[in-house]
């Protein structure tokens, strides 16, 4: 069983972690991949309000998926 607050703490950190816990491999790997390029996109501003997006769904599905589980 997966605690929530865990895994909201993980994906605060890095988004996707939290999923990587809950066992959602998959959305895992690709919010990390979303969240690395829209990070060196933050170099020109168009990437910070995507990345926060990504971090932002990062911590509410890891929280949900861990809930449910």
């Amino acid at each position: 069983m997966a605690s929530p607050l865990l895994a909201v703490i993980l994906s605060f950190f890095l988004p996707g972690l939290g999923q990587f816990y809950t066992g959602q491999f998959l959305k895992a790997v690709l919010l990390i991949v979303l969240a690395v390029v829209f990070g060196a996109l933050s170099t020109i501003l168009i990437g910070i309000p995507f990345y926060i997006l990504v971090w932002l769904y990062s911590m509410y599905d890891a929280y949900t998926a861990a809930k449910s589980t």
